[in-house]
């Protein structure tokens, strides 16, 4: 997914720094664009948390009505220095990138694009889609793996109990004997959590990751905090298990990130991860001079079904240097 707003704020990472024991997230509502702007909220990165491990972007949406909205309408755009994390609940999405994948992202499937180098992709909800609700989330690649070659995985993980009253979907990483087979580049969690009505349990988790729960549902207590929906709440490492209840009489659904502290510090702006101004000022003379053709794909190539026309412009650069900031949780 593009991150479309039209005055992109730079957000940098840095190695970890000392956390309360838990901080809670709200969301901020950004629109995708478009007529109808459908409407995601925001919970990576902030100006108070901008990594989860190497987890640097989170969006949460619907469930959404796409008669009212829309549905997601997003035309081919760049991306450097990560990799793509799409997982949905409800409805499709088809996706094309200019590495040649085409694929049709269902619910409880996981798609991984990585960027590396350079990529562009497309992704529009499919027309037999009527409710659109899901996530999507980016990872920060390391210094050593930013440069490499576009890539693509796909994994469709098997529910699985991991704790009294509590099942979930391990699509990345390993929790509760559960081993996803997808490559990382630096250790990660990415896991879908359903707890059952009424239940109280423990969910053992690796100590050396720092943590986040981003609830889809209306209720959740977490450690003894309450989380509303579309919150995320952050737990830095340390923990061997996370204490959740489930206050409602219905199921909550959440997803759960974790990873260690990234060890680089990066710079966000737009839909780029680097690491300098200069490198991001490059990213984007990059995509912004690309000639659509296919003997001159440059650094980001081109998306199948699509005129160059039609690919999303890149913002102004903002008229002052982008610095690192620290995050503050």
């Amino acid at each position: 997914m593009s991150n479309t707003e039209t005055e992109p704020a730079e957000i940098a990472g840095a190695a970890h720094t000392a956390h309360r024991p838990l901080e809670i997230v709200t969301g901020r509502a950004v629109p995708l664009g478009g007529p109808r702007a459908m409407t995601v909220r925001r919970t990576l990165p902030t100006r108070a948390l901008s990594l989860v491990g190497a987890w640097c972007f989170a969006d949460h949406y619907g469930p959404d009505d796409v008669a009212e909205t829309g549905g997601m309408h997003v035309a081919p755009h760049p991306h450097t220095g990560l990799q793509t994390v799409s997982w949905l609940f409800e409805g499709e999405v088809e996706h094309r990138d200019s590495a040649g994948v085409h694929a049709i992202v269902r619910p409880g499937e996981l798609n991984l694009m990585s960027a590396g180098h350079g990529i562009s992709h497309s992704e529009v909800s499919t027309p037999d889609t009527v409710r659109l609700h899901g996530v999507q989330l980016w990872v920060a690649l390391p210094d050593s793996a930013r440069r490499d070659p576009p890539g693509f995985q796909y994994h469709r993980p098997p529910s699985v109990d991991l704790a009294p009253g509590l099942t979930g979907r391990v699509f990345i990483g390993a929790l509760g004997g559960e081993t996803s087979p997808v490559v990382t580049a630096t250790p990660l969690l990415g896991a879908e959590l359903t707890l059952a009505p009424g239940a109280r349990t423990r969910l053992a988790v690796e100590e050396s990751f720092e943590h986040a729960v981003l609830l889809d549902t209306e209720a959740l207590t977490l450690d003894g905090a309450a989380l509303g929906h579309g919150d995320l709440g952050y737990l830095r490492p340390g923990r061997t298990e996370l204490d959740l209840v489930n206050p409602a009489t219905a199921a909550a659904r959440a997803i759960l990130l974790g990873g260690t502290p990234f060890g680089e510090d990066i710079l966000m702006w737009w839909n780029f991860v680097g690491r300098s101004h200069d490198e991001i000022v490059r990213y984007r003379a990059a995509w912004e001079a690309r000639t659509g053709a296919a003997d001159d794909p440059g650094r980001f190539g081109t998306v199948a079904g699509w005129r160059p026309e039609d690919a999303l412009p890149a913002p102004p650069m903002p008229t002052t240097q982008l610095k690192p900031r620290t995050r503050r949780l």
